[in-house]
């Protein structure tokens, strides 16, 4: 049964604070926009304030939101769950303080962070004239926010940290398996640790006798140094079909209206948490896909945006188009796209070096296909395969897991702030399937 809940707006029950830190140690921890993402603290490192930037001012402390004045929608928001006395943030981020006597800080943050809020904040900042999207607390203080008494927010916010708490819990994993395929990848094919254990008569690490057979014992020269014996140095052009995209006009309705075809550009690869892509903001119709001479990519097409950034990576989990942002790996036995992930994330620094341009840094096709890669033998290709598959797999299982997870987080919200489901006394509420839930109206 539905409880009217008192309404207030967020400015009666929150307040944006802007108070200067001290800064008087020589090293503390600076916070930018890009050091945030979904609720979590990208680094803690301490770095002299002598070197920071002019925006490194303001103080925070326990219990505070930190939320991103530019594009909302990209997920640049943390909540401060541990003393703060040595972090300091940018200018560019708000730090909203909730009046503990009536809201719940925790409460608060989900409500900030949930889909239809963070959607609506975006709209607002694309609504603005600038040079980008951006918001203000002004406008975040208007937000219309139910008001349960405080025993049953501090519930709500305990059943909807439960579900952020397992995102985060696949996060780390993802971030484990990453590390595990990556250091597979450097053993074998930086660092030729095989090799090395074989030529000085010992049996490599970790290998079975099968896969140690498909190493060599020697190295030879090469334009790259000592490679191992009888592996290949080609240039990525002649290894992999690397193909760019394009943008159907977007004012002729017939290319997007209705369109079921995944179109990714790298603005939605800004919130990725692992290099997996699976869903696109926009999608394209047949006519739509038609326009673009590459087509619609293949499912496990790697894809590395060539501007705007350089340098994001993911393979895509579905057939995708791609912008003119891109270069589109399409690979085969020769070079898997486990390997050429590995390959373009150790040589990011080669690629970044063939980057072009005077407004924005940008690799072109030409410039990026001459690069040359240390090739190993097909069988010993596809053993690397073989066993970095099922990380990536589990990567792609657990995101699907976490996008569920958020979905029903957002499914939730409205109904535990109507009191259609209740934790009153701390009892959670029994969750309907998921796909038959209501979505919260916009």
């Amino acid at each position: 049964m539905a409880v009217d809940y008192p309404v207030t707006q967020i400015g009666e029950v929150a307040s944006s604070i802007s108070d200067t830190h001290k800064l008087g140690k020589e090293q503390l921890v600076f916070l930018n926009t890009s050091d945030i993402l979904h609720g979590k603290f990208l680094h803690r490192t301490y770095s002299a304030v002598k070197d920071w930037p002019g925006q490194a001012k303001k103080a925070v402390r326990k219990d505070d939101i930190l939320f991103s004045e530019i594009r909302p929608a990209n997920g640049r928001w943390a909540y401060v769950a541990h003393d703060a006395d040595d972090f300091v943030v940018s200018t560019k981020l708000m730090v909203i303080r909730a009046k503990q006597d009536r809201l719940f800080p925790k409460f608060l943050y989900q409500f900030l962070t949930s889909s239809e809020i963070t959607k609506w904040l975006q709209h607002l900042a694309e609504s603005r004239s600038g040079t980008f999207p951006q918001i203000t607390f002004d406008q975040v203080s208007t937000l219309e926010l139910p008001l349960p008494p405080l025993a049953e927010q501090k519930a709500i916010a305990a059943v909807l940290g439960a579900l952020d708490d397992k995102i985060e819990l696949n996060r780390r994993m993802n971030a484990t398996l990453e590390v595990m395929a990556r250091s597979l990848f450097q053993s074998w094919f930086v660092d030729f640790d095989p090799v090395r254990a074989k030529l000085d008569g010992r049996h490599p690490v970790g290998l079975d006798p099968v896969t140690a057979a498909l190493f060599p014992a020697d190295f030879q020269d090469s334009e790259a140094g000592h490679i191992p014996k009888d592996w290949t140095i080609e240039p990525v052009g002649k290894v992999v079909d690397c193909v760019g995209g394009g943008t159907p006009s977007t004012a002729e309705p017939k290319y997007w209206e209705g369109g079921t075809h995944h179109w990714t550009t790298p603005k939605d690869f800004s919130s990725l948490q692992a290099p997996v892509l699976l869903d696109t903001n926009r999608k394209l119709t047949d006519a739509g896909i038609a326009k673009i001479s590459s087509g619609l990519l293949p499912v496990g097409t790697l894809l590395l945006s060539s501007r705007a950034p350089v340098g994001y990576l993911a393979i895509a989990a579905m057939p995708v188009a791609i912008n003119q942002g891109f270069i589109a790996m399409k690979c085969n036995e020769r070079a898997s796209n486990f390997f050429m992930l590995n390959w373009c994330q150790t040589n990011m620094a080669e690629i970044e070096s063939r980057a072009t341009g005077t407004t924005f840094a940008e690799i072109s096709k030409q410039n990026f296909r001459p690069i040359r890669v240390v090739l190993p033998p097909k069988e010993l290709m596809a053993a690397f395969t073989v066993k970095v598959a099922p990380h990536y797999a589990q990567i792609t299982t657990n995101l699907h897991q976490s996008r569920t997870l958020a979905t029903l987080r957002d499914t939730l919200l409205p109904q535990l702030l109507s009191g259609e489901l209740s934790v009153a006394g701390g009892n959670p509420p029994e969750f309907p399937d998921s796909s038959n839930q209501r979505r919260p109206k916009p």
